[in-house]
């Protein structure tokens, strides 16, 4: 059984794929920064293994992702605030993000992902009503 499996075994959520996509979004927390040259994510994601994490384009949305090590230690918790899981967070891409120069590093429990600004591509712009 995998780690959403044994999850899901012990009633933590009504809808499987419902509960599995709430609680997937709550594992790694997002802070977006701009500066002059690039848009900096931080991915707050502590006690993980780098090489388990997954970043991807796809269409124009950035994803970024990470899959436990099978046989990951669950200890009997007496109280969890925090998880170690797996977790997929994902961004839409502005077109003036230059997609072939992204990087990623793990450092101090942060993935800290850059995307770099094309040079003379301003942000789209765009308006969102509030209904």
């Amino acid at each position: 059984m995998n780690y959403y499996q044994s999850c899901a075994a012990k009633g933590n959520y009504g809808n499987r794929q419902r509960g599995l996509f709430y609680r997937s979004m709550e594992r790694a927390a997002v802070n977006i920064y701009r500066t002059d040259s690039s848009l900096e994510i931080l991915v707050f994601a502590p006690g993980r293994i780098r090489e388990h994490f997954s970043l991807a384009i796809k269409g124009n949305e950035l994803e970024v992702s990470y899959t436990p090590p099978e046989g990951f230690a669950r200890p009997e918790w007496i109280r969890r605030e925090y998880s170690r899981g797996g977790f997929i967070r994902t961004f839409a891409l502005d077109p003036s993000i230059d997609v072939s120069g992204i990087t990623a590093k793990y450092v101090d429990g942060v993935l800290q992902v850059s995307l770099p600004l094309a040079a003379g591509k301003d942000a789209t712009p765009h308006t969102i009503p509030v209904s």
